[in-house]
């Protein structure tokens, strides 16, 4: 009978070790071998803020379009090379994605006291995490352990990030694809409460005198941008004017008012099936806090590289 158990055990061996092994990733990934990470990334990222308030937007949107190509690889973060052309440069990131500067110093402090060890998709990820704390918004505990991507793609950029003329329709398809339902969706929009965007991307509202913009609110935001195109494209506003550094509900007020900046955001609430949830997290922030936290997680869970899939890179924007 022992000689049975012991042949069984054998077999079981040679079929587990024959299976590809993918690390799973977890919270306290680094707390043996760089356990000052966390505190690293905690301090460079409040100093950050406190510098420049936008930059919490920034850093937020730094994961979500990290994310949304290739997964949570680090593969935004690569400048481009003879023989591959990154996501910096595609429709939705070129002269708008930022917080590259607040990655690499965190890298660099990072390599000097443990070499090799934490991604730069992890910096990335816990980044986001403490910078919407630093916006006085939600904290979640982030699950570590991916591995940086050694590659990019501008075509997946230009093909997976939303625009900020997608329909409902269109945003809908395309957080499903990410395994993202339509309520994480809105809570993630949510994080348009702080930040601001170019004058081009909201230009098309404001001037249309369309139904679902309210008048005094595209008058105000026109003084910020002038209707020739090309001209002032870059001048940035506020997505929300009420409390435009913290990170609260008042972007689902915004909405139901018909003030939200970008069409992409005010599609949320348009009559269509989001609408209960907007309602919903315009009355109770607890529930949008909540939820947000959850969809980040499930966000930073996208198709992370784990076990021996990637590298760690030395140095964010190039490959060891």
């Amino acid at each position: 009978m022992a000689s049975r158990l012991s042949l069984l055990c054998m077999v079981m061996l040679m079929i587990f070790s024959s299976l590809p092994c993918k690390a799973q990733l977890s919270s306290n990934f680094y707390d043996n071998t760089c356990p000052s990470a966390l505190s690293t990334i905690k301090g460079a990222i409040s100093t950050a803020v406190s510098r420049e308030q936008r930059m919490a937007a920034s850093l937020i949107r730094l994961h979500f379009h990290d994310c949304f190509v290739q997964g949570c690889d680090g593969s935004i973060l690569l400048d481009d090379t003879p023989t591959m052309t990154g996501e910096k440069t595609a429709r939705n990131n070129a002269n708008s994605v930022r917080g590259f500067d607040v990655i690499d110093n965190i890298k660099s402090q990072l390599e000097s006291r443990c070499p090799g060890i934490v991604s730069c998709a992890d910096i990335v990820a816990v980044a986001a995490r403490d910078a919407s704390v630093a916006a006085s918004g939600p904290s979640w505990s982030v699950n570590l352990g991916r591995r940086d991507s050694t590659t990019a793609s501008r075509s997946l950029a230009d093909s997976n990030l939303p625009a900020f003329t997608d329909s409902l329709d269109r945003l809908t398809s395309l957080f499903g694809s990410k395994g993202l339902s339509q309520r994480d969706m809105v809570a993630l929009s949510g994080a348009h409460t702080i930040g601001q965007a170019q004058c081009v991307t909201f230009r098309g509202r404001i001037y249309n005198n369309a139904s679902d913009i309210d008048a005094g609110f595209a008058a105000t935001r026109r003084s910020q941008c002038p209707a020739a195109s090309g001209s002032g494209d870059s001048n940035l506003a506020p997505l929300d004017l009420v409390t435009p550094n913290i990170f609260d509900n008042n972007y689902f007020r915004n909405l139901i008012q018909k003030k939200g900046l970008l069409q992409s955001d005010q599609v949320l609430f348009s009559g269509g099936a989001t609408d209960s949830i907007v309602n919903q997290y315009s009355r109770d922030s607890s529930v949008f806090s909540s939820d947000f936290a959850s969809a980040m997680v499930k966000m930073g869970n996208i198709s992370p590289l784990t076990g021996s899939q990637g590298q760690i890179r030395r140095v964010c924007n190039v490959v060891n």
